[in-house]
């Protein structure tokens, strides 16, 4: 099994609110007991909500899972140990308890939810430009053909005109779910 195969995403819990305050302290310890070669990453799955409030525009980050953390690591003894011991830590989900290490996360659950926020871990080599004519592979618009009138490579999204209640309508689609037509 190679590294990488290794390096896998798995939910931690944590008591609601203190996320961010998990994510420190988890960062802090690997830092100080050296273990960076088994815990890589550790992500508050947390995006910035525009609101409007007596008419002024307020910027807040809304936490997507409340109570979770997400930490990429390789599932050692020691590793498992640090972060179930970490302040604030409830345990992992995937577990049974009783000592059985959790399952991780799929890689396309895990890639859904960095595409939610703009950092998708994963980049699509396309073979799409824009003004080409795609098919959106999955979705809402599934087996929807369109022209591609933007792209957006840090978020990995096409604008495509999709046609919608006999209209043609801009729509954001992931990489990953669309596919060029060929000619």
């Amino acid at each position: 099994m190679s590294q990488d195969a290794e390096k896998l995403w798995y939910v931690v819990n944590t008591y609601a609110g203190q996320e961010n305050r998990v994510k420190e302290n988890l960062e802090r310890r690997i830092q100080t007991m050296g273990l960076e070669d088994s815990l890589f990453d550790v992500v508050v799955a947390e995006e910035t909500v525009t609101e409007y409030k007596n008419d002024k525009k307020v910027e807040k980050t809304h936490n997507l899972f409340s109570g979770y953390v997400l930490v990429q690591m390789k599932m050692t003894d020691e590793a498992w140990y640090v972060v179930r011991n970490t302040p604030g830590v409830t345990g992992f989900i995937g577990s049974s308890g009783k000592g059985a290490k959790p399952f991780p996360i799929s890689q396309e659950e895990i890639e859904s939810v960095f595409r939610r926020l703009g950092k998708s871990e994963q980049k699509h080599e396309v073979d799409f430009k824009v003004g080409d004519i795609v098919k959106i592979l999955r979705g809402g618009f599934e087996d929807s053909e369109g022209e591609v009138t933007a792209m957006n490579d840090e978020k990995q999204e096409a604008t495509v005109m999709v046609l919608f209640a006999n209209r043609e309508t801009p729509t954001d689609i992931p990489y990953a779910d669309l596919k060029k037509v060929e000619e």
